[in-house]
């Protein structure tokens, strides 16, 4: 073959092979646990909807929302691993700790993944946490609060989300408010009208732990009296003794730590005995789900929630609301403060891997643990995300994670239920409603 054809040859074969797309680089696999079946099967579909959301945003270019600051929205994958699409590999807890921690192995050794997170029980993320220390597999946690888990030592476990201590001293914070007359819209309240608390918590590690730390620490501190203690077995059929016995202790407050099915029995018992209380609050959980709110509907005016997240701080922060915007597309409903910790989970996921450059545990590890995602680019209050001592003796635990108390107020010209911060005092959204009104 003489000279010119072998030119004409080349130029053929070079043009063929730019004609060819790039191969694309291998997708980031994590591995996700949740409760996808059993009693907490729709608060893990709504955690779910949450990291779809974020990944979404972190695979593919969203123009606006990273003209509104929000770094990951303009990468369209990973840019330091070459574009590598983030993939989700979903496993079901069945809320069973000892199911979580083979899901977590199998994620592990079967799937690749090269790291976790989940698995929204505490006392199911504390056993998946165990098999990740022992793998030395990088777990992040946005959606579990038990203070315990960033007090056990673990090297391969990060939290993203406030823990129940953070948000038991909001509660106090807002009582002592309350009190001092600084609550939007509340005049003055004498304290002895608010001195006497009954705890209602499921006796599992999440209960355990936040009833615990209201009875024998900020109780205490803070000057109140805890009249009974109630612990209950969670996704109970029947709650009647339970609620008859809170409503006999002569509480003026009423304060619960459970999940979405047992929050939900518990306000309709209390209704059915026609209970009084001065104030109702809950610990997140439950009281949050989207299915409480269309179970108990009007009735719920006047309780109280802590949250991570209300879709009416998009009334300060552009981001938020822009990011609740997207998900009201797609599901018809407010981002929750379920599937809202979860975004901010996938966050921290896609800047580890950013910053590491590699999926290596090691790197990840270091990613992690020198991690900062200033606050402007998260749709909560917070002033970033950092991992490292909050209090003594923590560890991994987002040093600036912080929480909210929201109200579920009753609007009888529009017929909806509307979640309010009342809670920091300078976020609040509306004037807040007290005492509890009672039952519609």
């Amino acid at each position: 073959m003489n000279r010119g054809r072998w030119a004409v040859l080349s130029l053929i074969v070079l043009a063929a092979l730019a004609a060819v797309p790039a191969a694309a680089q291998p997708a980031v696999r994590i591995g996700v646990i949740l409760p996808l079946s059993g009693p907490l099967a729709p608060t893990g579909q709504e955690l779910r909807r949450g990291y779809e959301l974020m990944v979404d945003i972190v695979n593919n270019v969203h123009p606006e929302l990273a003209a509104l600051g929000l770094e990951v929205a303009g990468w369209e994958g990973i840019p330091s691993l070459g574009g590598a699409k983030i993939e989700l590999v979903f496993a079901d807890s069945r809320g069973d700790p000892a199911i979580g921690a083979d899901m977590a192995r199998r994620l592990i050794m079967e799937e690749n993944v090269v790291g976790l997170t989940g698995a929204y029980q505490s006392g199911v993320t504390q056993t998946v946490a165990t098999v990740a220390e022992r793998m030395g597999v990088p777990l992040v946690n946005s959606d579990s609060s038990s203070p315990t888990l960033t007090m056990l030592g673990y090297q391969w476990f990060w939290r993203v989300t406030p823990h129940d201590r953070i948000f038991d001293d909001d509660l106090f914070n807002l009582l002592d408010g309350l009190v001092a007359g600084q609550a939007p819209g509340v005049g003055p309240v004498p304290k002895e009208s608010l001195s006497r608390l009954a705890i209602v918590a499921e006796n599992t590690e999440f209960g355990v732990a936040s009833g615990d730390d209201i009875r024998n620490r900020l109780a205490p501190e803070r000057g109140y009296d805890v009249v009974d203690y109630i612990q209950y077995t969670s996704n109970s059929p029947d709650l009647t003794s339970e609620t008859t016995r809170l409503v006999n202790s002569g509480a003026d407050a009423y304060l619960f730590v459970s999940y979405v099915s047992d929050a939900i029995l518990f306000m309709r018992t209390l209704k059915l005995l026609g209970a009084s209380p001065t104030l109702i609050w809950g610990q997140d959980a439950g009281f949050t789900n989207p299915d409480f709110v269309d179970a108990i509907g009007p009735d719920l005016h006047g309780v109280l929630t802590r949250s991570l997240f209300i879709s009416k701080i998009g009334q300060v922060k552009p981001i938020a609301a822009a990011i609740n915007e997207l998900y009201r597309e797609r599901h018809g409903k407010d981002l929750s403060e379920e599937s809202a910790r979860e975004t901010l989970g996938v966050q921290v996921w896609a800047h580890a891997l950013q910053r590491a450059g590699s999926t290596d545990p090691a790197a990840l590890k270091e990613a992690l643990d020198n991690l900062y995602i200033p606050g402007e680019q998260l749709i909560t209050p917070w002033e970033g995300v950092q991992f490292g001592a909050g209090r003594p003796g923590e560890m991994n635990q987002n040093i600036h994670a912080t929480g909210m108390i929201g109200q579920y107020q009753y609007n009888p010209d529009t017929g909806e239920v509307q979640l309010e911060i009342v809670y920091p005092f300078d976020f609040a959204t509306a004037d807040m409603v007290h005492p509890f009104p009672g039952w519609n």
